[in-house]
């Protein structure tokens, strides 16, 4: 039986767990229930690391859904299941680029799939220990009551009988044969019992040892970023079930007790081994009940940098849960918070609340300290201290008194916001590496992190700023950044030195503040063009020529830059000269102060150049691979864009970059070397554009289709002439009595991340936007 015809056979509760798994456009349910038995076949988790796996794979389903498409095509009631067919292959035809994308959604798929298989399993096991054993255990104890109290009568009635010997031999008989079953039922209710002890402690284990050890994870994971599921309703209603009928043994072995106070025998099998049998009990439910008291929320500021980072005069607030769901107790364990001794300072606010039902969206046992303070103590210097909140509370019921204790995971308290970041990493580092929440010692021999672990944590960062993680060739570009090209990445790793306190090369910041500038950045500014996957983001300059070279005119990426702390995102084009060479055109990079201006969709939209004859050109027509600039960004426009500028003045041989009024643009406030070396650039990198040819070998998209009588870069055609001096010739373009008319001119800040020089560029309101090569 396949795993998708399981699924299909699970009760509703589960089954509306797989429905709602495949409510999702990424994979439809249609295509997983037609080639069930294909797709399980295949190793999608090796297809999701392997490129050239995942490229067979990718092929082999469009052949079996083009052959899924025939059968339909063959079948009278089958139109629409054909058309969806149809339309399910032009979908997956955006992965042809990336198959590996579509291998690891598939891959998640069927681990999710797995897990609510292993849930509806556990929940089978625990219903069948609560209800089935439970309700034959009472009709034995009733029977086993019944059965001493006939004999008792009996046996009391035989005492005053007086009668003729052979008739008492004839009573005793019939009394040793009442004894004998008696006796039988008391030992085997005692091995029922036995018995239903050693499942319950099987689930104990799956529960405590397993569910509760994978739930922990996945919080743990989730407070970095991980999509993971951290719901505790099926562990509730578990840890509830078990303890239950953990009591319910309690209340049998209780009646076992009162059974024997009114009758017992010699050999008497509950006198031997109801004890341990007790003891058994007592030793699961103490387990049980201590590990059901957890933290359901790690603690957190309402606008902290994420949780787990506290700041000193701050309110945090945090939630603790017992799993075990009783109403006889709510509003009565009252529960007491304190901090570890590492360092000298508590926390001040309401530290005593009972568990109550009240704050819980489903009735469960919960304390929610929203008002806690960690007052101002000893200067906070270090962001490496760890320290846990302790949570204490004292569980009395039925007889069974229990002390209750959970912790916090290691939480970073700053005493101002600058240590945020640094504090930040810390609480990263921590929860990619460490899953022992009491190790407030770990950085005092912090271990490198692998490669993968190190790239899924960077992924979940991005996934939680812009709703959508990292792919493989991000992933490979940021590997190669760090370890050089390499076959596989599985065995590199990065210490937390390097990823924390190290510069980068060339620059004075670390790996940590270039991504998290970067990661700012893409919250603050370009969340909904980072989710929709309008960025390539990492992608290193060589990779990025290589790309668009392969391109049509006007194609363009957007990146991020490697060269500024704080985070900046630039765009290069391709354009081909007359010849059909290709150039790339890349502009000094945006950061926040840019995008706080105007919205980056809007920078795309309205940047001109203006070539000959004051004809304006927005050289951006296709967003790589070959998606027209508009359909990819129109809809993030704002109601002013899009107008071409004019400028009336401007001489024949003029050459301006310009966003709409506000148009930076060559002055003559400076000529360099610099500048030269740029514009007459051997490998054709030009930081000016060239005329696009109609002849060119790529067909020149019908936004750049002009017909210019010059090229604008024709006045320095004579510059490779030893005859002609190339300064005098370039002065007397920059000097041009016309470009400069009635322009304020305004010196930009030196960059020496770009060859271009950016006092070259005027610029009238909008981001500074030099063009670089």
């Amino acid at each position: 039986m396949t795993q998708w015809e399981r699924l299909q056979q699970l009760d509703t509760v589960y089954s509306q767990r797989a429905f709602d798994l495949y409510n999702r456009d990424e994979f439809p349910m249609e295509v997983r229930h037609y080639l069930a038995h294909w797709i399980e076949g295949q190793d999608w988790e090796r297809a999701s690391r392997d490129s050239s796996r995942a490229a067979f794979l990718f092929q082999v389903l469009l052949e079996n859904l083009d052959n899924q498409f025939s059968r339909f095509a063959q079948e009278k009631d089958s139109f629409l299941l054909q058309r969806n067919f149809r339309r399910y292959k032009q979908n997956f035809q955006k992965y042809q680029e990336e198959p590996y994308t579509l291998a690891t959604i598939i891959n998640w798929f069927l681990v999710k799939e797995r897990e609510i298989l292993n849930d509806a399993e556990l929940a089978q096991q625990v219903q069948a220990l609560q209800v089935q054993p439970v309700c034959v255990m009472e009709h034995s104890i009733r029977c086993l009551e019944e059965q001493q109290d006939e004999f008792d009568f009996k046996y009391q009635t035989h005492l005053m009988d007086s009668c003729t010997e052979e008739e008492k031999k004839m009573q005793v008989e019939g009394l040793q044969k009442m004894l004998n079953a008696l006796d039988k039922c008391r030992r085997n209710f005692l091995s029922d019992i036995s018995a239903m002890l050693d499942a319950a402690d099987v689930l104990r284990s799956a529960l405590i040892d397993e569910e509760l050890v994978d739930w922990k994870w996945r919080q743990q994971k989730s407070c970095i970023g991980a999509p993971d599921d951290t719901s505790l309703e099926h562990l509730e209603k578990w840890f509830t079930q078990i303890i239950e009928c953990m009591f319910q043994l309690q209340k049998f072995l209780q009646k076992l007790d009162e059974l024997v106070g009114k009758m017992t025998y010699d050999n008497d099998p509950i006198l031997v081994r109801k004890p341990p049998l007790k003891s058994r009990v007592d030793t699961l439910l103490t387990h049980l009940i201590k590990s059901s008291f957890v933290v359901e929320t790690q603690p957190s500021m309402p606008q902290g940098r994420g949780p787990l980072v506290l700041r000193t005069n701050v309110q945090f607030s945090v939630k603790v849960r017992l799993l075990y769901k009783v109403s006889e107790l709510n509003h009565v364990m009252k529960v007491t918070v304190s901090v570890n001794k590492f360092r000298k300072f508590n926390v001040l606010g309401t530290l005593s609340k009972a568990l109550n039902m009240a704050e819980s969206m489903n009735g469960g046992m919960v304390a929610d300290f929203r008002h806690l303070v960690s007052p101002s103590s000893l200067s906070l210097s270090v962001t490496e201290e760890l320290h846990r909140i302790t949570f204490q509370t004292q569980f009395d019921y039925q007889g069974l008194s229990v002390p209750l204790e959970t912790s916090s995971l290691p939480v970073v308290v700053v005493s101002n916001s600058s240590q945020q970041q640094s504090a930040w990493a810390s609480v990263l580092w921590f929860n990619m590496l460490c899953s022992d929440s009491k190790n407030v010692k770990f950085f005092e021999t912090s271990p490198a992190a692998t490669w993968p672990q190190f790239g899924e944590m960077l992924s979940w960062q991005f996934l939680s700023c812009g709703k959508r993680g990292l792919d493989n060739d991000q992933l490979e570009t940021l590997a190669i950044k760090l370890f050089g090209k390499q076959q596989s990445y599985d065995s590199c790793k990065i210490s937390w030195t390097k990823f924390s306190k190290e510069n980068l090369p060339d620059t004075n910041f670390t790996l940590w503040v270039w991504l998290d500038g970067i990661l700012t950045l893409v919250k603050l500014y370009l969340s909904d063009l980072w989710s929709d996957g309008s960025i390539m983001g990492f992608v290193s300059k060589g990779k990025e020529r290589l790309l668009l070279k392969k391109k049509q005119n006007g194609t363009f990426l957007l990146r991020f830059s490697e060269s500024i702390k704080d985070g900046g995102i630039t765009f290069s084009w391709v354009q081909y000269a007359n010849d059909g060479t290709p150039s790339v055109q890349t502009v000094k990079p945006f950061t926040s102060t840019d995008l706080k201006q105007i919205a980056l969709p809007d920078i795309l939209c309205d940047f001109w150049i203006m070539v000959a004859e004051n004809i304006p050109v927005n050289p951006l027509c296709y967003l790589y691979p070959n998606t027209p600039k508009d359909q990819a960004f129109g809809k993030y426009y704002s109601e002013k864009t899009g107008d071409p500028p004019s400028f009336s003045d401007a001489g024949d041989d003029d050459f301006l970059l310009q966003m709409v009024e506000k148009s930076p643009m060559l002055s003559s406030s400076t000529t360099d070397d610099d500048m030269r070396n740029s514009i007459l650039d051997s490998d054709s990198e030009c930081t000016v554009p060239d005329a696009f040819s109609p002849t060119a070998p790529h067909t020149s998209p019908s936004c750049l289709q002009h017909n210019f009588s010059e090229s604008p870069l024709d006045i320095f055609a004579d510059a490779h002439s030893p005859d002609i001096d190339v300064n005098v010739t370039l002065h007397e373009f920059i000097n041009s009595p016309n470009i400069l008319n009635g322009i304020n001119l305004r010196m930009l800040p030196k960059s020496d991340d770009f060859p271009f020089d950016s006092g070259l560029i005027q610029d009238l309101g909008y981001p500074n936007i030099p063009l670089t090569p």
